[in-house]
C-alpha cells in the first residue's frame, strides 16, 4: 500500500524557514518530489529527486528551497529558506514518475499523491 504523508505546514512570516517532511511506506521509488497549487493556480513542481539522489529545483526557489531524502526514515524532506508571500500554498509530495526520472526530471505524471501541507507566508 502506497503512504505518502506531508507534515510540517504552517504559517511563517516571509524570511522565515520551513521544513516539510514526507513520510513514505520505505518502497524506494524512481523519483520522488514536492508540488504546490496556490489558489486558483496551475500546480507547479518544485523539487524532484531521482532514486540516485539527483535533483532538480524550479528556478522559482532555486537557492532557497533544497530537496533531500533520509533513506533510513523513509523520509524526503523540503527545506524551504528566505520565503515568500507567493511561496503560499498547498505542497504536495509525490512519488513514482511515469516515465524515466534521471536527474530528478519527470516528464511525465506521477501516480502517487499525499494529500498536502498547507504553507501560508505573511509578509
Amino acid at each position: 500500500q502506497v503512504r505518502l504523508a506531508e507534515s510540517g505546514g504552517g504559517s511563517v512570516q516571509a524570511g522565515g524557514s520551513l521544513r516539510l517532511s514526507c513520510a513514505t511506506s520505505g518502497k524506494k521509488y524512481n523519483c520522488m518530489g514536492w508540488y504546490r497549487q496556490a489558489a486558483g493556480k496551475a500546480r507547479e513542481e518544485v523539487a524532484l529527486m531521482d532514486r540516485e539522489g539527483s535533483s532538480s529545483v524550479a528556478t522559482s526557489v532555486k537557492g532557497r528551497f533544497r530537496i533531500s531524502r533520509d533513506d533510513a526514515k523513509n523520509t524526503l524532506y523540503l527545506q524551504m529558506n528566505n520565503v515568500k508571500p507567493e511561496d503560499t500554498a498547498m505542497y504536495f509530495c509525490a512519488a513514482d514518475c511515469d516515465g524515466d526520472c534521471s536527474g530528478g526530471y519527470c516528464y511525465r505524471d506521477l501516480n502517487y499523491w499525499g494529500q498536502g501541507t498547507q504553507v501560508t507566508v505573511s509578509a
